[in-house]
């Protein structure tokens, strides 16, 4: 199958990646460029997943503060400071703390969420559930079908991102690492609000 510049520039200009990747997964998915963008997807996740045990030793730390009443302070690492300097991986790090300004997270991730904290939410959910008089196991998927919106609510990597509501914070992160190559972590932030 011959592979056309056009459809490879195409591609290129969605992804942001490399001429020979794009090239490669084009051929693979037999010029179907949705299953071409599968195929990227899933070789970046791979990639994403070995960079993980990486150090990350450079990167920024942005503030934002929002009419004098909202201010943020955020951490973002890499690996090297070549890509601390880049202008996408700057960008991302600025988006970030206008994104914690806006939705106003309470924890990086699920995991920091204090084992107290969860278990009162889930007690207080399956306590809604039950009252709905909904049998004990229909109430206990209802409770994991509300806990997503929990995390959306509380996690900064489950929220949907601001400017784009069909990506959340993670999917933003694992995009950029897979386009730029190296292991970024939100390493934390913090969040301040005149009154509270």
């Amino acid at each position: 199958m011959t592979i056309t510049a056009k459809e490879i520039a195409e591609l290129r200009a969605k992804t942001g990646l490399p001429m020979m990747e794009v090239k490669s997964a084009l051929i693979e998915a037999k010029g179907n460029e949705e299953e071409a963008i599968k195929i990227l997807r899933k070789k970046g996740l791979s990639k994403v997943a070995k960079r993980a045990e990486r150090e990350t030793r450079s990167g920024l730390i942005e503030s934002y503060v929002h009419d004098g009443k909202i201010g943020v302070l955020v951490e973002v690492l890499t690996e090297t400071d070549f890509v601390a300097k880049n202008e996408e991986f700057k960008e991302f790090v600025h988006n970030l703390a206008l994104h914690i300004a806006a939705a106003g997270p309470k924890y990086l991730s699920r995991q920091d969420i204090p084992v107290v904290e969860l278990d009162k939410e889930k007690q207080i959910l399956l306590d809604e559930a039950k009252a709905t008089g909904k049998p004990e196991e229909i109430a206990k998927k209802i409770v994991e079908g509300k806990l997503k919106n929990f995390y959306a609510d509380y996690c900064l990597l489950n929220q949907p991102f601001i400017k784009d509501q069909d990506k959340t914070i993670e999917d933003m992160l694992t995009e950029l690492v897979s386009k730029i190559g190296e292991k970024i972590v939100i390493s934390r932030f913090c969040r301040f609000e005149i009154g509270k």
